[in-house]
């Protein structure tokens, strides 16, 4: 991917999709309005720019990437914004969850001891 943004042409030295001169705010919104039209011609239901931002972060977090990183990486301010958003693709949050599940098939009595305050019925 690297190799395909490099052979982008540059609008300046700095930037590779800004010119650096307006402000961030409307350049932004100069491109989201360019991928809304994008999304429409491709007729993708409620496109928006947002979706590469929700792409790259669950792609990380699905490969293995702690949530702070992830979190620095998407510019919050708080790691609870990022966990609030994307928890569900944290993997190793994911196959706990899985094991819990399998390990409560393996063992019911376990699991209704737990439930029912230590009544197996």
């Amino acid at each position: 991917m690297l190799t395909a943004l490099e052979a982008v042409p540059r609008i300046s030295e700095q930037y590779l999709f800004w010119c650096g001169e307006s402000n961030k705010e409307s350049a932004s919104g100069d491109w989201q309005r360019a991928l809304k039209g994008v999304f429409s011609d491709a007729k993708i239901p409620h496109g928006h720019a947002h979706r590469f931002r929700d792409t790259f972060a669950v792609g990380l977090l699905e490969k293995g990437v702690p949530m702070d990183r992830v979190s620095a990486l998407l510019g919050h301010s708080s790691i609870k914004v990022t966990e609030k958003h994307y928890s569900p693709w944290i993997r190793a949050r994911q196959e706990q969850l899985e094991a819990d599940v399998k390990r409560s098939w393996q063992s019911p009595e376990v699991v209704a001891t737990k439930v029912l305050g230590g009544q197996v019925s």
